[in-house]
């Protein structure tokens, strides 16, 4: 008997002939967009399009609630859309596993389904998790990125890589798990205080370092008006950023090859993060200060030319950015920098990898970096 039209599946799979083993392929591709909107009307239109009629929830934290969270909500609450809202506690120490955990519990008493939208709206914190938490709820549901900072408008709203700090490292648990859309709206960025500017700019500068010696230029020329976050000098700057880094993603979106440029400034970064304890340091001031060590270790090594990296600690200190270790807003010890950095290194099977600048637009990733290389750039930063 024929099934109903619209039903019918006709497999025919052959039984397999080696049975030793099944070879499996899975493959698959992840398409989304990013918006960069210069109000909030246009943000809430986009939002509106790419949720395309589904329920969602809406997923801040407290200081973005009282700023931005309200139009998003009443529009989608007018149009019978809102399935609830929540906000975590701003800051570092939310991006936790109970932070996690608590939002998993919430989604469920708020009957969230499988083809129900998340929204994160906020930070990096409020992306990084929100993205995890949709990552492991049902095994994935959709989410949309609402970024209102400029370093989740350039980086952490953008690529997939979603995760919670744990006490051994930042970023330990978590997922590789693409937004379905990520809307930037660049009047959210009027709220944002100078060193927040700073955080965000310095995910910039990297981007440029290693793969756009003309975004270089440009922040070198506009960098007055970048740290006013004037448009349309920002505008400009966060369509590069995204435009970049999704094209480094692209590459290689779940770091089969961890040797990323991607990550120059991290390697010490979020050892310093870490050391600090997730909070008195900004995610984008402990990169800026990582990228001050890898240019360091790249000099002592005569790898890059002396006026490149004098050009780019240069542009970091002009940012109102950490060149020193006195200058971060917690002033760890080199020993215990050293440590974390030991531990990242067991936490990677034993290798260490830092991305060192050559040239602007080139770099290698070094994964014979010593202990005593790092503790002299330190000593040498101090």
């Amino acid at each position: 008997m024929d099934s109903p039209a619209g039903y019918r599946i006709h497999d025919n799979i052959p039984l397999p002939g080696n049975l030793d083993q099944v070879d499996v392929h899975v493959t698959r591709a992840d398409d989304y967009r990013i918006h960069v909107l210069p109000d909030v009307d246009r943000a809430v239109d986009a939002l509106l399009t790419e949720l395309d009629g589904r329920r969602a929830v809406v997923i801040t934290d407290d200081v973005v609630a009282d700023l931005h969270e309200g139009r998003i909500s009443a529009e989608l609450a007018a149009r019978g859309q809102l399935i609830g809202r929540t906000a975590i506690r701003a800051g570092e120490k939310s991006k936790s596993l109970t932070t996690a955990f608590e939002l998993i519990d919430w989604l469920a008493e708020v009957d969230l389904a499988r083809r129900d939208v998340v929204i994160a709206l906020g930070g990096g914190v409020v992306v990084d998790t929100v993205g995890f938490v949709a990552s492991a709820y049902m095994r994935g549901v959709p989410y949309v990125n609402v970024p209102t900072t400029l370093l989740a408008q350039v980086d952490a709203g953008i690529g997939g890589k979603v995760a919670v700090d744990h006490s051994e490292a930042k970023n330990l648990v978590g997922a590789f798990y693409q937004p379905k859309a990520v809307i930037s709206c660049l009047e959210h960025l009027r709220t944002l205080d100078t060193r927040q500017i700073r955080s965000g700019l310095a995910e910039v500068v990297k981007k440029a370092v290693i793969a756009s010696p003309e975004l270089f230029d440009y922040i070198e020329a506009n960098a007055d008006d970048l740290l006013a976050c004037a448009s349309p000098a920002i505008d400009v700057l966060v369509h590069a950023a995204g435009a970049i880094k999704t094209q480094l993603v692209g590459r290689d979106p779940y770091e089969v090859d961890l040797r990323r440029p991607l990550n120059f400034g991290h390697t010490t970064g979020h050892a310093v993060e870490t050391v600090t304890n997730y909070g008195p340091v900004l995610h984008g001031e402990a990169v800026a200060f990582g990228m001050v060590v890898a240019v360091d270790v790249a000099r002592a090594r005569g790898l890059v030319v002396p006026e490149v990296a004098d050009r780019v600690t240069a542009l970091i200190r002009r940012l109102g950015l950490p060149v020193a270790l006195e200058e971060l807003g917690a002033v760890p010890r080199v020993d215990d920098v050293v440590a974390a950095l030991l531990k990242i290194r067991q936490i990677r099977d034993g290798s260490l990898r830092f991305v060192l600048p050559v040239e602007l637009g080139a770099t290698v990733i070094a994964e014979d970096v010593t202990e005593d290389e790092v503790r002299a750039a330190l000593v040498r930063l101090r």
